[in-house]
């Protein structure tokens, strides 16, 4: 049985907590919230659930303001909990550092990256330069860009219904 005390009130929900620059959505459960993070899955966002004691089935938006903070900081502090592998920025390029990017920084670091890539010609670099597929997959067949693959049937049928018609 429920009370009215354990389901949220509309007017204490939350539709958007900010976490960073990010604004996460109030209505869906923690853990999911969580997950629209940049820089954190849904098994990162389970263990920080997990870590600061809050049911990752609660809307994320019910939550006391204290709770939030302290997800907040767990958030902000993730990189300092979690084993060297599991980071996603493992011996960065500049500082030889281990850290875990989350929010905004994960896509400008990778701009970086790649910006870099080009800069100093590498083979990586050329491919994002021009375009191409980097990771070595298949271009024989995937990732056309221009034009048609195989017979255009309608624009054969209008060359010839021009070509009647004249």
């Amino acid at each position: 049985m429920s009370t009215e005390e354990d389901e949220p009130q509309d007017e204490d929900l939350r539709y958007f907590v900010r976490i960073g620059q990010t604004d996460l959505d109030g209505t869906a459960s923690v853990e999911r919230a969580l997950a629209g993070l940049d820089g954190i899955g849904r098994r990162s966002a389970r263990v920080i659930a997990q870590t600061v004691g809050v049911d990752r089935q609660a809307t994320f938006g019910a939550l006391d303001d204290d709770v939030i903070e302290a997800i907040v900081a767990e958030v902000e502090g993730y990189a300092d909990t979690i084993p060297d592998w599991l980071a996603n920025r493992r011996k960065d390029y500049f500082t030889g550092e281990t850290v875990h990017l989350t929010g905004n920084d994960v896509e400008l670091v990778r701009q970086q990256d790649v910006n870099r890539m080009q800069k100093i010609g590498s083979y990586k670099g050329l491919r994002h330069r021009r375009g191409q597929k980097v990771r070595g997959q298949r271009t024989k067949s995937t990732g056309r860009s221009e034009g048609t693959v195989g017979v255009n049937v309608e624009r054969i049928r209008e060359e010839a219904a021009e070509e009647a018609g004249e």
